[in-house]
């Protein structure tokens, strides 16, 4: 296998866990990275943090999704850095050092997928392996200036993979080229091929939600869009306000992340880096009750999203407010970003749907990526028009 110079700090330190390819197939020839929550055998998974690897024996199995890349010909290069229990958007990771931005050093790279995004970024591999609960895939691949992928709700297997909050948790992916991205679709999605061909739904809160010159960099990446699919649509699917999204996510998140993980954390009394312990301790003193109005609202959101994008329609709306936040961020200005980011990524998480990211603008040097949702199951509808889009934008094919 190829030796890698890690630049940007993508994988998890110590020797690379390298695998050869199981089969010849769509993927021969190419390498890819898995984050260090996806067991492979014989392998410690760290979770990002140092006690859990302490506490935890090397994995018995691969996980399937693993297999499944390395069954279509592709080889693996290596295990890459997460934010610790994958319980973050920033990808800070004090115990394994944070990765760089390949795409701008000088700011974080996004959590907690940071290390598959960097190594991606970095042309360190082809693609690679994220999850995604609350934008743990997409918002990482808007700050690197990536394609990135979060599949319908349980549409690709999350066995051998260290849970946080399963109704959201989601495997997806990074590439540099929407059909590399599309290609990964085809090995690890089943089912039919549900079509996207409907009108565009211009989602007008989070265009609102993002900082202007954010929502001015998309903008040109609309207009195009509309050249091939008819002028969008405007349309308003959070009258409660993306601040009630944050809040209602952020509840159920925690009450399922301390019911995936708490015991582990009442026993262990881990060492975390910041604001890992304080979400924690949120999540213990969640009260049920609030909770269960978080889990009540996702039903509602359901009822009223799903059915506007079942024959086809396509939401977009900027994948994140802002550009990556500085390295030199405070924790105030972390959490406001978290917040104002998890309102608009709450939408596809709460509703289960399928988003991709496209890389088409910059702020300040920075990358800003504008997403697309389709309807739930119509994961390869999605990844077709996310090519289709490519083309029509000049991204890499």
């Amino acid at each position: 296998m190829a030796e890698i110079d890690d630049t940007v700090r993508a994988f998890v330190p110590g020797p690379r866990v390298e695998r050869a390819p199981l089969g010849i197939g769509r993927l021969s020839g190419l390498s890819f990275a898995v984050k260090d929550l996806f067991d492979v055998a014989g392998v410690l998974t760290t979770y990002g943090n140092p006690d859990w690897a302490r506490t935890h024996p090397p994995a018995i199995a691969t996980a399937p999704a693993v297999l499944q890349l390395l069954q279509a010909g592709a080889s693996m290069a290596g295990k890459t850095k997460t934010q610790e229990l994958a319980y973050g958007l920033s990808g800070e990771n004090i115990w394994h050092g944070t990765p760089i931005n390949p795409r701008a050093p000088d700011r974080f790279p996004g959590g907690s997928s940071c290390g598959s995004a960097a190594a991606v970024a970095g042309s360190l591999v082809d693609f690679a392996l994220g999850s995604d609960t609350g934008g743990s895939v997409r918002i990482p691949a808007s700050y690197c200036g990536l394609f990135g992928f979060r599949p319908t709700h349980g549409a690709v297997s999350l066995a051998g993979a260290c849970p946080l909050a399963p109704s959201f948790d989601t495997c997806g992916w990074f590439t540099r080229s929407a059909s590399l991205l599309a290609e990964v679709g085809e090995v690890l999605l089943s089912g039919p091929r549900h079509g996207a061909d409907g009108p565009l739904l211009r989602v007008e809160e989070p265009w609102v939600n993002a900082q202007p010159d954010v929502a001015e960099a998309l903008r040109p990446a609309l207009e195009k869009l509309e050249q091939i699919r008819g002028r969008a649509v405007g349309v308003r699917m959070a009258p409660e306000g993306l601040d009630s999204f944050f809040d209602h996510f952020r509840t159920v998140q925690a009450e399922e992340a301390w019911a995936s993980l708490g015991p582990w954390v009442d026993v262990t009394r881990p060492r975390f880096g910041p604001g890992i312990a304080e979400r924690f301790a949120a999540a213990k003193a969640m009260d049920p009750a609030v909770a269960a109005r978080g889990r009540a609202f996702r039903r509602v959101l359901q009822s009223r999203i799903r059915p506007l994008l079942d024959g086809g329609a396509v939401f977009v709306y900027p994948t994140s407010p802002c550009a990556a936040p500085l390295l030199t961020a405070t924790p105030a200005e972390q959490d406001a970003v978290r917040q104002a980011t998890i309102g608009v990524t709450a939408i596809a998480g709460f509703c289960g749907l399928p988003e991709v990211t496209l890389p088409v603008g910059a702020v300040g040097g920075a990358p800003v990526g504008l997403s697309l949702v389709a309807g739930h199951g119509h994961d390869r509808a999605l990844l077709a028009l996310a090519c289709d889009a490519a083309a029509v934008l000049g991204l890499t094919l």
